[in-house]
């Protein structure tokens, strides 16, 4: 399941992101990446000193976020990463790393990417997610974010005016199986328009008890 979220971050925290990112050292992304992505890895990141205080405003953003939250269940989020893309630069067709943060070992079961620069500030630097036969680009507006299964394969197009940043992140969710959580969250899709519509009845009463059970059954 690959989902939209318009504006997770407001304007006001993507101009501080990127005020902060204006006095951040930079160095080659491939110091991050697997021993086979670094062959097709080519953008910069922030150093992870920097990075630190930024890092606390996307968090926020994540946690208070609803839609997010009934995506991922996350029960950490975790290795996130500042990105640059200046012209000529891309990252090839690869998959996420199963494992990360070092001796912590994390599993990526969902990847997001929050934009930071809009589509208007350059050209090329689409997000590519692969299908089992079919793919699709993706260049969403600053402060949206698209998050995705971390088994896809997936790229980032060449750069070919302006800069692309962004701030990428995975989760480790609650609910490890990808077909259970999409079933949690169409449920709670259901709660929420039938309470809309009709408030607290015994049937939203009834859709919660088994919500709240299954999350209880597949949670790990």
């Amino acid at each position: 399941m690959i989902v939209c979220i318009s504006d997770l971050l407001s304007p006001d925290e993507v101009a501080q992101i990127k005020a902060g990112l204006g006095q951040a050292e930079f160095v080659p992304g491939a110091t991050t990446a697997g021993w086979h992505a670094k062959l097709v890895k080519q953008n910069e990141q922030v150093a992870k000193q920097a990075a630190e205080p930024l890092k606390a405003v996307v968090q926020n953003a994540l946690a208070r976020n609803a839609l997010f939250q009934a995506i991922a269940f996350p029960r950490i989020i975790h290795s996130l990463l500042f990105s640059r893309y200046g012209v000529g630069m891309s990252y090839g067709r690869h998959t996420d790393n199963a494992l990360m943060g070092g001796a912590n070992f994390y599993r990526s079961d969902l990847s997001f990417t929050v934009f930071l620069s809009g589509p208007e500030e350059y050209d090329g630097g689409e997000l590519v997610i692969e299908g089992a036969d079919s793919e699709q680009p993706y260049k969403l507006a600053a402060g949206s974010a698209i998050v995705y299964p971390s088994t896809t394969l997936h790229r980032v197009e060449p750069v070919v005016r302006g800069d692309r940043t962004v701030v990428v992140g995975w989760v480790q969710s609650l609910v490890r199986d990808a077909a259970h959580r999409e079933i949690l969250f169409d449920l709670e899709t259901v709660k929420r328009t039938l309470f809309a519509q009709t408030g607290k009845t015994p049937e939203f009463d009834l859709l919660t008890k088994t919500t709240a059970n299954l999350l209880r059954q597949w949670a790990t």
